[in-house]
């Protein structure tokens, strides 16, 4: 990692909320290092010359062109990059993952084969197959001799995953077992060679199974026509007495949830890092457009409202690729730790993406949202021209809005934070408690209007813990009011995981903001301070706004007053010129004619 190592603190998943972290720990992009830059320089290339040409015959179905793709994916080492050496692969972290992935985001229906080949498709295989196993598919998965697709979802049962009603019986002999069942939504299925299918065993003990593709029993359903993704191959799987030999078991039987549930959570990172991707393609796309396209006699970039939008979709960007690297190195600053004390280096990356899970959703929620708003801007700087299919924003726009149903419904994910926020202190694991009662003590206090520390971001490190006070207090008040039945209360509970989210984005770009003032000086960064200043006023404001609606719905009389001048005084932030920051910031993309940070 590129991380400095002087007075290290790797905090524990979700302790961001009652914890401070040094500017000087946080991994940014800026630090990537020279073999990282020389894969994303391959990454890149291999999109621009390779993908690019090819993503309107993708679209039309031309999988022969998604199959050969993969294969040159993956003699240039993509395709098996986070797979270990000894099976093939090239045993990158996940940082250099990252850098691959990002350049793959702006890759459409071909980012779909290729991510959901090198994540659910192979990860499974990776962190819960036996070593025979691993050796039998990970090289063929790494060279792209076979390809694979992940069988979860069924009619009945999307986000309730465990309500799978496939269902597999052992053979009288007890060599194979028997599957019968339905899977739908399933990527890549037209051209998979392995499965990773999940079944309940006699109808009970849910669990997972690799399955030939070429099984006696298999068949499959028509492509499904889609609002976007295209040319990925997504088709129904139906399972009719498709025997499965024993040695097929993944994982333990009846802990098919443990493969699934965990396999999600590096799942939903990766996918925050392709719509970030997504996002720098569609803001310089809609850049150059702006810079070209003339109105009254002017390119339409010169005109403010424009550049706003430029500079919104710019700074939103900015702040996505932020919370990405961050959390790139809270993961492998774990997996180093694990490693360290004498754990396998696979199960290490399994165990420290659960640890970050919270962040893990957070980040899925965060980006994906990003990318929908900046492709649907991208659209009206465009104009007439971005609703014909003619021009690369349509497509932009249709393929982006799946990444709010993939890997988790968006609303699943921001239920899952704050359960696993609230879980973890419940357990224990982090003390939730302690800071949410000084809170509660503060407000009945004086407010403390002191000048408070000095030095650079003094004023926004200040108002950044008074909103990590907004959300201990609202919660905590939400638990207390609901004790277990908060769960029943899924509006709450989403208001206070956006309030949960808009803080992880604010810190994570004034982090690296202070990082970067520390490396190059304040001069050299002020874009960047803009960008940071700009995103932290605009997310108090919206803070402010969803604890009040939490807040309104379980109290009432003195203590909503009290509760309500508490979120007031923690979402205080001095003004500034927003307006004049984000004009400066989309005055230089305007004039590289691209994503310039």
């Amino acid at each position: 990692m590129s991380t400095t190592t002087e007075n290290k603190t790797t905090l524990k998943g979700g302790e961001f909320l009652i914890k401070e972290t040094p500017a000087n720990t946080v991994f940014i992009k800026d630090e990537i290092s020279e073999e990282q830059k020389m894969f994303l320089q391959t990454a890149g290339d291999f999109v621009d010359q390779r993908v690019g040409p090819n993503v309107k015959a993708i679209d039309k179905g031309a999988h022969d062109i998604t199959l050969g793709l993969l294969k040159e994916s993956a003699d240039l080492g993509l395709l098996g990059a986070a797979v270990p050496e000894e099976y093939g692969g090239m045993g990158t972290d996940l940082a250099t993952d990252t850098v691959i992935n990002e350049e793959l985001g702006r890759g459409h229906s071909f980012t779909a084969a290729f991510a959901a080949h090198t994540g659910i498709g192979t990860l499974p295989i990776l962190y819960f197959g036996t070593e025979e196993q691993k050796q039998k598919y990970l090289p063929g998965l790494s060279s792209s001799e076979l390809k694979a697709a992940y069988c979860l979802t069924e009619p009945g049962s999307g986000s309730d995953a465990l309500g799978a009603k496939t269902k597999a019986v052992l053979s009288e002999d007890g060599k194979y077992y028997v599957l019968n069942g339905q899977k739908m939504w399933i990527t890549n299925g037209g051209f998979a060679d392995i499965f990773t299918v999940f079944a309940k065993i006699d109808g009970e003990k849910f669990t997972g199974f690799i399955v030939d593709a070429k099984s006696e029993g298999i068949s499959l359903g028509s492509e499904e026509d889609k609002l976007g993704i295209k040319g990925s191959s997504t088709r129904q799987v139906f399972f009719n007495n498709v025997k499965v030999p024993v040695e097929n078991v993944l994982g333990e039987i009846g802990k098919g949830h443990k493969i699934a549930f965990n396999v999600l959570n590096i799942g939903r990172y990766k996918l925050g890092v392709l719509a970030l991707g997504g996002s720098k393609a569609t803001t310089t796309i809609a850049t150059k457009y702006a810079n070209e396209r003339i109105q009254f006699n002017v390119p339409i970039s010169s005109f403010g409202a424009i550049k706003h939008k430029l500079g919104e979709m710019t700074i939103k960007t900015y702040v996505a690729e932020s919370v990405t690297y961050r959390i790139a190195g809270l993961i492998d600053d774990k997996i180093a730790e694990l490693v360290a004390k004498g754990t396998d280096r696979v199960q290490a990356k399994l165990i420290a993406a659960e640890e970050y899970s919270i962040e893990c959703a957070l980040i899925k929620v965060f980006n994906s949202e990003v990318l929908d708003y900046v492709v649907d801007e991208g659209v009206q700087v465009f104009g007439g021209t971005g609703f014909s299919e003619e021009y690369p924003v349509a497509r932009a726009y249709r393929d982006s809005r799946i990444n709010r149903i993939f890997e988790g419904t968006n609303e699943i994910n921001r239920l899952l934070a704050v359960g696993q926020l609230v879980k973890k202190a419940m357990k224990g694991e982090i003390d939730l408690f302690t800071p949410a009662m000084a809170v509660q003590k503060e407000l009945m206090s004086v407010p403390d209007f002191g000048a408070g520390e000095d030095g650079f971001f003094a004023a926004e490190k200040k108002a950044l813990q008074n909103a990590k006070k907004a959300i201990l207090m609202t919660a905590g008040a939400a638990v207390q009011k609901y004790m277990q039945n908060l769960e029943k209360e899924q509006e709450i509970i989403m208001n206070i995981s956006d309030m949960l989210i808009e803080v992880y984005a604010a810190e994570s770009v004034l982090l690296r903001v202070e990082k970067l003032v520390g490396i190059k000086g304040e001069e050299a960064v002020a874009l960047q301070i803009d960008i940071a200043r700009t995103y932290l006023s605009d997310a108090l404001e919206r803070i402010n706004l969803s604890g009040k609606h939490a807040i309104t719905a379980f109290n009432d009389g003195d203590m909503l007053r009290i509760m309500l001048m508490g979120l007031k005084r923690f979402t205080k932030y001095e003004p500034i010129n927003t307006i004049a920051a984000r004009r400066r910031v989309a005055d230089k993309v305007i004039e590289e004619n691209q994503y310039a940070f």
